[in-house]
């Protein structure tokens, strides 16, 4: 069996994490943030880059295409998050926040907006592979989640559909239900189409009439 390959992980940090800034406040952020980078790759991560939570930060998450987002927010970590949040809105993917922002009244409608693992005070490298580990199951299940919804919305959908098609058959031809419902069928394998196709055509055709 081929090795898993490690995952691929972009760290989002904010702009201030700059080494021409020299207070001692950016100073220590620069090094929790460099700490952070150097933990994922001794647990095994592939950290391809490091972004600005910026407007173009949709676009480079897009053309890198992470199977991660690790979000490194030592303060503002709201404003981070809701970068973070809205580039991953089209293209779901794992979002894991570490922050020593002491203000936790944002990690409900964090979670809840989409982030995985919100992790606060702490950046023991031996917490960082168990906290992303989670993180991915977490969101390979409420993924899991999604498109279970998604299935059942669209066959309750087509359920009903087929169901006007069979009334408008019924009323047009004086069929039966059994009898609508066998013609949409074999209408339906003679055409090499999905039963709900037809009936969404007999539908729009009605509709129009």
């Amino acid at each position: 069996m081929a090795p898993t390959r490690p995952l691929r992980i972009v760290v989002v940090a904010p702009e201030a994490l700059s080494p021409d800034l020299a207070d001692a406040q950016s100073e220590g952020e620069l090094e929790r943030s460099r700490s952070l980078r150097i933990a994922l790759l001794e647990a095994g991560y592939n950290v391809v880059a490091t972004l600005p939570a910026d407007p173009f930060l949709p676009e480079r998450l897009a053309q890198i295409a992470p199977d991660m987002v690790v979000v490194d927010a030592e303060s503002q970590a709201r404003d981070t998050l809701e970068h973070v949040v809205m580039a991953t809105r089209d293209e779901r993917r794992p979002i894991v926040l570490f922050t020593n922002d002491a203000d936790t009244s944002q990690v409900g409608a964090a979670i809840a907006a989409g982030v995985s693992a919100y992790v606060v005070a702490g950046l023991a490298p031996a917490r960082v592979r168990p906290v992303l580990d989670v993180a991915m199951a977490r969101f390979q299940h409420e993924e899991a989640l999604r498109r279970e919804l998604a299935q059942a919305r669209t066959q309750l959908s087509e359920r009903k559909t087929i169901d006007r098609a069979k009334g408008i058959l019924m009323a047009r031809h004086s069929l039966s239900e059994d009898e609508a419902y066998a013609r949409l069928r074999k209408t339906a394998m003679d055409r090499g189409m999905k039963l709900a196709e037809v009936a969404q055509r007999i539908v729009e055709v009605a509709e129009l009439l």
